[in-house]
Order: structure tokens, then C-alpha cells, then sequence
């Protein structure tokens, strides 16, 4: 999971794992009721950012916006700041074969079709695992493994 040196030598390239973040994880940073799961995100979110290449979707940032707004009563103009930061990120625009995708997964795998398009994103994009309470940690759909940020054992090599 950390960045792994290619051909050392005088010229050091390094491989980084592209890391897809579900809406929970954006969530928990503003969340001031959970100060433990706001901090672990925050800390997982900036060592993303800084060591690997994170990965969202346009469905993420739209729940974002919506639960932000909506559950967490935060300010509209405040949560369109923070999604404005996410230029740093990776981008899956979700289209036609994205969700006919998903509903292969959520077929196959027996999940639903949300968190199907979640896996199908973060395969479109390459990416080597997602980050989300939402599905079983460990567990491996089409090659990606899941890892729940707030179990100590999944996060360990984010934090």
C-alpha cells in the first residue's frame, strides 16, 4: 500500500495505489458529532492525497453534497468549498456502461446497485482498493479489495 520504488537507482520512480473513497469517509471529516471517526478520516483523506492517488465519483461528491447539507445541516456554500478541493482527485464520471456495470455486480455479487456503482468506478478507474464502512472489509470484488477505514487492522498502513 505504500509507495513502492521502480528501478532504484540514480532515477527513483515510485508505484502509488489508486485508493477509491466512498461518501462516508468525506462525511465523517465534517461530522462534529463522531470526533474519533473525523479524525481517523481526516488523517486517511490528507495521507491519500499526499502518498497515493485518491479516486472519487461523480455520484460520491452528490451524496456528499446531499448528506452534508441535508443530515450534517451544513452550509451549501461551505460543502461547495470542500467539493471545489477535490480537483486534486481522480474523477469517474458515471455514464450508461458505468451503471450497466453495476447492475452486473449487484446481480452477481448479490450488493446493491449503490454500492455496485461504487465498485464498477473504482474499476473503471483502475484503482487497487475502495474505502467504505459500507461493504465487508476484506472482502475482493473484481480484483478490489475493500477495506473499512474505521477498522484498525484494515487502516493501518493509511493512518
Amino acid at each position: 500500500m505504500y509507495p513502492q520504488k521502480v528501478n532504484p537507482g540514480r532515477e527513483t520512480s515510485f508505484i502509488v495505489s489508486k485508493v477509491f473513497i466512498d461518501t462516508n469517509l468525506l462525511v465523517y471529516t465534517i461530522d462534529r458529532k463522531d470526533k474519533t471517526k473525523q479524525k481517523i478520516s481526516r488523517r486517511i483523506i490528507k495521507k491519500l492525497v499526499d502518498e497515493h492517488m485518491p479516486v472519487l465519483s461523480t455520484q460520491v461528491i452528490q451524496e456528499f453534497y446531499v448528506v452534508a447539507t441535508t443530515k450534517m445541516k451544513a452550509n451549501p456554500v461551505a460543502v461547495k468549498n470542500i467539493i471545489h478541493n477535490f480537483h486534486n482527485m481522480e474523477l469517474v464520471n458515471i455514464d450508461l456502461e458505468l451503471i450497466e456495470q453495476a447492475i452486473d455486480i449487484s446481480v452477481l455479487s448479490q450488493i446493491s446497485f449503490w454500492d455496485s456503482l461504487i465498485i464498477a468506478a473504482a474499476e473503471k478507474a483502475n484503482c487497487e482498493y475502495v474505502f467504505s464502512e459500507d461493504l465487508n472489509a476484506g472482502q475482493l470484488y473484481r480484483g478490489i479489495k475493500l477495506l473499512n477505514p474505521f477498522m484498525q487492522q484494515e487502516n493501518s498502513d493509511f493512518i
